[in-house]
């Protein structure tokens, strides 16, 4: 079984989906080596909880619960290193899809197109083909904050692709994905986190502007290497 994490981040050019697909075996030895992560950092700054939550945005830019580093740049980066390494070492797979928004409107004007409900098509559909191709079955976890009211659409949705195939060019029936899409948030799941990470990253990767400091690229760059063997598609589509 692929225990399939999933979690977004977009900004008002690109909306991308991430996939963490996890073998079962993998799962409790990954969750235990991000906690160990957070640990290791506790020992230096003891106002930071055991029970921090390692979320991209907050990590990096010194918000909630990683306050205590607000002025700590350099442990803030290490930290993401560690989770990024953590994740790098062991038999996962990382699937990310994204699309332009602009141009999706664009091209779909005068048409309700949500490219959350657009991106997660894509993506169950590379997690299918994965699933399938390694002779397996997926279960996906998905992160629960600022999708509440989206949940019974995006169950149906699965639904409807396991009976008449999910829509376009690559029109697929899904038949690897088990069961329903379960939500959970990411406060309680150090697996929501890791994807959450990766989506994070790549988005701020793929949304940097050129004249942004060189240093700051060098950083992003010197993460996503990292995890850079474990993934295995990633695409943004430009409508």
């Amino acid at each position: 079984m692929l225990l399939t994490y999933v979690d977004e981040s977009y900004s008002k050019q690109s909306y991308f989906i991430a996939a963490l697909l996890c073998p079962e075996n993998e799962a409790l030895s990954l969750t235990r080596a991000l906690d160990s992560v957070v640990q290791q950092v506790t020992a230096t700054f003891a106002d930071l909880s055991l029970e921090a939550e390692l979320h991209g945005y907050d990590l990096f830019q010194g918000k909630r619960d990683w306050t205590p580093l607000t002025r700590q740049v350099r442990a803030r980066i290490d930290v993401y290193g560690d989770a990024f390494q953590a994740i790098a070492d062991h038999d996962v797979r990382i699937i990310i899809r994204g699309v332009d928004t602009p141009k999706l409107c664009e091209r779909y004007r005068g048409i309700a197109a949500d490219p959350h409900s657009v991106v997660l098509t894509h993506l169950l559909e590379r997690v299918d083909e994965y699933a399938e191709r390694v002779g397996e079955l997926a279960l996906v976890i998905a992160d629960e904050p600022g999708q509440q009211g989206h949940q019974l659409q995006y169950r149906a949705d699965l639904l409807r692709y396991r009976k008449q195939g999910t829509w376009g060019y690559r029109g697929r029936v899904i038949t690897r994905i088990v069961d329903t899409l379960h939500f959970a948030p990411s406060s309680a799941s150090r697996l929501v986190q890791a994807v959450d990470l990766v989506v994070f990253m790549h988005n701020r990767i793929e949304s940097t502007a050129p004249d942004t400091d060189k240093r700051a690229i060098a950083v992003n760059e010197s993460l996503w290497r990292r995890i850079e063997k474990r993934i295995e598609h990633q695409y943004c589509w430009y409508p």
